[in-house]
């Protein structure tokens, strides 16, 4: 039996704009093992969001859906509409970057979760609750049974994350799909937020894919990174070779901008601007702003090529192989 729980082969995602149809994403193919975690990193706008948004079949009617998607072995794309809805928000969950946005602001939070339940099993009214109870603890609220009848509003920061993790934990999940889910925290709530990932991963063994744009991240909790540029995806691979020796310009310079501890020298920029969907050079995305871009990446779309069994970089100049600094 295969260990992959979801997987894409040419994903693509289109949208319509001024009577146009653009892409946002360009030919993704990844895939997830069971009880890993995935870890797609890229600036705003790179299309990481959106892809995930293909996956949960989320996007507007107006976008634009193709190739191939399989989680557990089952084609997404060509399920029922209803087929999918007991998987989406079941089997496979989902937390928001924007936690209070993800919570309704007239129902107490509690009220929410039992009703999610509900909605995907045959559990009581009561055994929900009782359910409920067991994951605010489980993501570490204190006090479960009062933190229930709160309104989202009446819940910090912190604790609304938690309670939204509850929610897409509440019907046992194999796949967890996480859109920045510590970006509007501060450090040590942040902190706390991705050691439970971590611990909900191993108790679980359960599959994690977060779309994030903080390094800092994806190091602490991916056993796999894909950077996501552009729509495409320039690099991916097992998280310590692309970090330790990345074989793309881009990533490169991703970790090349990071500030150092102890040093005071002006921070290195990539120069110039990401591109926007509607004016995608015709070459390699990055071609632009690469200052090792020949006219063959300005022309053409690199393809997805391995560098060994668990590295792949896109790009018409290898650093790993030409050695390139």
């Amino acid at each position: 039996m295969s260990d992959i729980i979801v997987k894409t082969n040419g994903l693509c995602a289109d949208f319509k704009i001024k009577d146009r149809m653009v892409r946002a994403v360009n030919r993704v193919s990844l895939s997830l093992e069971r009880g890993k975690t995935l870890v797609i990193l890229g600036e705003s706008g790179s299309g990481k969001s959106t892809y995930m948004k293909a996956l949960l079949r989320i996007l507007p009617k107006t976008a634009a859906v193709e190739g191939q998607a399989e989680f557990l072995g089952n084609d997404l794309f060509r399920m029922s509409e209803k087929e999918f809805r007991d998987i989406r928000g079941n089997r496979m969950a989902m937390i928001y970057q924007d936690s209070l946005s993800a919570l309704d602001p007239m129902y107490k939070v509690g009220y929410q979760i039992v009703e999610t339940i509900r909605a995907h099993s045959s559990l009581t009214k009561a055994e929900a609750r009782e359910r409920v109870e067991e994951l605010f603890v489980k993501v570490g609220i204190p006090s479960p049974r009062e933190r229930m009848n709160a309104y989202p509003h009446e819940m910090s920061g912190g604790m609304r994350q938690r309670a939204v993790i509850a929610m897409a934990l509440c019907c046992n999940p194999c796949l967890l799909l996480a859109d920045e889910p510590t970006t509007a925290l501060d450090v040590t709530i942040q902190k706390q937020i991705l050691n439970l990932f971590l611990e909900l991963q191993e108790s679980d063994r359960m599959s994690i894919m977060m779309v994030t744009h903080d390094i800092g991240v994806a190091a602490q909790v991916a056993d796999q990174i894909a950077i996501m540029y552009g729509g495409i995806i320039l690099e991916c691979g097992a998280t310590r070779q692309v970090l330790e020796t990345p074989a793309n310009p881009y990533t490169k310079a991703l970790i090349a901008a990071l500030p150092k501890s102890g040093n005071r020298e002006r921070l290195v920029a990539i120069e110039g601007q990401p591109p926007t969907i509607v004016h995608m050079p015709p070459g390699c995305p990055f071609s632009n702003r690469c200052t090792y871009a020949t006219e063959a990446c300005r022309q053409s779309v690199p393809e997805l090529k391995p560098i060994d069994e668990h590295h792949m970089t896109a790009c018409h100049m290898n650093l790993v192989t030409s050695g390139g600094k």
